[in-house]
């Protein structure tokens, strides 16, 4: 079963709605290892209410944090060192998706960022948002997870950009899982069509 890792070019970007359909196209299980802020309102809880499936199983994080802020941060303000050892995946006889905090170097401690829980035999998607700045940040965050040995994914979330996505494909190459276009409503109904769009390219990408 596969272990797929979903991180973002940047934070809001659109992580907890690609995770839904990803988990929702694969009946997958999903684990949030760190949650920081709105604990009444998580990213797990936002998964249960988005997707339809009755075979996915929701993880317990690892470390529930109540500030929303950058993980390092937060943890220091509540007097929490978040050890990375203590960050141990679930075990799952299904597929898994992870769904990572920020980005990629975003902090968890003096020493640790999110791409120090990334394990060699994840599979990586990338969710790249289109903003002034967003080819950057998105060849910036393919490249490094390519150069590290990673089979990594694009999958864009927002309206369509055409000059924006073909220069990232063109540049790095790797394969792209969809767009999620701008809607006005994300909701069980949204996430299946998604869902049932990508599955296809989400059963290629994963093998």
């Amino acid at each position: 079963m596969k272990r797929i890792f979903v991180t973002g070019i940047s934070t809001d970007v659109g992580k907890t709605i690609a995770s839904a359909i990803i988990v929702e196209a694969l009946k997958a299980d999903y684990w949030k290892p760190i949650q920081a802020g709105e604990l009444d309102h998580s990213d797990s809880q936002r998964i249960v209410e988005l997707i339809s499936n009755d075979k996915t199983i929701i993880h317990k994080s690892s470390y529930e944090l109540k500030l929303p802020m950058s993980p390092h941060a937060a943890a220091q303000l509540e007097g929490i060192t978040i050890n990375r050892s203590q960050i141990r995946e679930p075990n799952s006889n299904n597929h898994l998706v992870i769904e990572g905090a920020g980005g990629l170097l975003v902090p968890l401690n003096d020493d640790d960022t999110v791409l120090d829980i990334i394990m060699p035999y994840h599979k990586v998607i990338v969710v790249s948002r289109h903003y002034l700045g967003s080819i950057n940040h998105s060849l910036l965050t393919i490249n490094w997870l390519v150069q590290k040995g990673y089979e990594v994914g694009v999958l864009f979330n927002g309206s369509e950009n055409s000059f924006t996505e073909q220069i990232i494909a063109q540049k790095t190459g790797v394969p792209i899982i969809g767009r999620i276009d701008e809607e006005t409503r994300i909701d069980k109904a949204v996430i299946r069509k998604y869902a049932e769009r990508f599955r296809p390219s989400l059963l290629s990408f994963t093998g």
